[in-house]
């Protein structure tokens, strides 16, 4: 029988060590309650929330983040 080829394929991490961080901290705060976003503080509800205001603080420190999605 044949063997299976191994992918070479190199992947690079899409998140920086930064952006991780910024996330951690978001999710953190809306397990506890505390989480807030926009001008008004308005309570957030999900975690997909809290996950992508954690990306855009990181954004807006310049960590290593893909493009927001339009």
């Amino acid at each position: 029988m044949a063997t299976k080829a191994k992918s070479t394929k190199k992947t690079t991490t899409k998140y920086g060590p930064a952006a991780q961080k910024a996330v951690k901290k978001e999710l953190h705060a809306f397990k506890r309650g505390k989480a807030h976003s926009g001008a008004k503080k308005k309570k957030v509800t999900s975690r997909k929330q809290a996950i992508a205001i954690g990306l855009s603080k990181a954004r807006k420190k310049g960590a290593k983040v893909p493009k927001k999605a339009s």
